[in-house]
């Protein structure tokens, strides 16, 4: 009998989409779904992004430079500037989304065995790139306690060994919502240096900060050899689909080992990158607009789940997800049993259960990810059907 790969056989499932044939069936049985389990946003793509795909005219659908069109290229240099990334054009790859981009690091900076070093609870899917790359996560683990801040550093040392070779940070942070500090991007800088290791940056949430300004790890002095950006316009302009990332970095051996790759899945894709090109074009105050939208959004969410009954949630500080400790035995049974097993006025709320974004065993059980990207009145509602859920849930704590 023919078998799959060990590596087939070790890729984790999505802890954000595993549950989806669950909340197909509750559709399917009249229940109306919130989705709060994934960061796909309900703020419309900007129509000058949709009609420059929807104009743009050319009698052939070429191959892009591996790179991308060096129009785009230029355009990203000026929107790098605009927050305090000096670059220049040839130390950008497009990417097919920012997944690509963290494919394009694991791979061109570390080999298989190679262990790289991730504060915990990460975005679940660096598992996968990791299981793709032959490439192990040691994870560090942050507190709910503490809003998820920065470990300390003396917690990352211990788990230096002569195979770590990279960390990983996204800032602000998916799922965790934490800004990282001006002083805790330092210590990071100091790390690096001293153990001569690359800093991965995943930096897609850059624009929705609420509290403190993101200081980028290209802001960092003295560490432009280590330097690797990762970056999307998914979440920016609400435009996941589109699936339009960026691989920077200013390590010129990086760049010409990550074209070779780049080379080999031959281009990105033609029309996002001129939805990606119009993008930088959006009014100044396109930003101020929707950062005060997902503020609030924030706000709201935030101040519904401290008000239940043993309930805890630390206010994140960027990005559109919120970490909440609920008093349950599982989540992911409890995730589950709230589309299987649960409707509030034939409604339910679709969440991601934590133990996924956690890499060490055991982790996460009673912490749930809730990504506040529907408008405040679904919200409200999402946030009524959690409320009447814990009070009956079998397995409440």
């Amino acid at each position: 009998m023919l078998e799959i790969s060990q590596r087939g056989q070790a890729m984790p499932a999505s802890p954000i989409r595993k549950l989806v044939p669950y909340a197909e069936a509750a559709k399917k049985r009249g229940t109306k779904v919130y989705h709060l389990n994934i960061g796909q946003p309900d703020i419309e793509t900007p129509k000058m992004v949709l009609d420059a795909v929807r104009n743009s005219h050319f009698k052939v659908l070429e191959y892009s430079h591996s790179a991308g069109n060096e129009s785009y290229r230029k355009k990203l240099v000026e929107y790098y500037k605009s927050v305090g990334i000096n670059i220049n054009s040839n130390q950008i790859i497009i990417t097919t989304g920012g997944s690509e981009a963290i494919q394009f690091g694991f791979m061109t900076c570390l080999d298989a065995g190679d262990e790289v070093i991730i504060p915990e609870p990460f975005y679940a899917n660096y598992n996968g790139f990791a299981v793709a790359a032959g490439v192990t996560v040691v994870p560090v683990t942050s507190h709910i306690e503490n809003g998820f801040a920065l470990p300390p550093i003396e917690e990352f040392e211990k788990k230096i060994t002569p195979k770590t070779k990279a960390i990983v940070i996204c800032n602000p942070n998916n799922p965790t919502g934490y800004l990282y500090t001006e002083g805790e991007m330092e210590q990071l800088r100091k790390m690096i240096l001293k153990y001569n290791l690359y800093l991965f940056s995943d930096e897609a949430y850059r624009e929705f900060c609420y509290e403190g300004k993101q200081i980028s790890a290209m802001h960092l002095e003295g560490v432009d050899d280590n330097v690797i950006l990762m970056d999307t316009i998914s979440k920016r302009y609400s435009a996941c689909g589109g699936r339009i990332g960026a691989f920077i970095t200013k390590n010129q051996s990086v760049l010409d080992a990550a074209m070779k790759f780049a080379q080999a899945r031959l281009s990105p894709p033609s029309f996002a990158q001129i939805a990606g090109e119009a993008a930088i074009d959006l009014p100044a105050d396109y930003f101020d607009t929707t950062k005060a939208e997902y503020k609030s959004r924030r706000d709201l969410i935030v101040k519904r789940l401290n008000a239940m009954e043993r309930v805890f949630c630390p206010n994140p500080g960027g990005a559109f997800y919120a970490m909440a400790k609920l008093p349950i035995d599982d989540a992911d049974i409890f995730c589950q049993w709230l589309l299987e097993s649960f409707s509030f006025q034939d409604q339910t709320v679709m969440l991601a259960p934590a133990t996924g974004f956690y890499g060490s065993p055991g982790l996460g059980r009673q912490e749930v990810r809730l990504a506040y990207v529907l408008n405040l009145n679904d919200i409200n509602k999402a946030m009524d059907c959690l409320e009447e859920a814990l009070k009956i849930y079998p397995g409440k704590m």
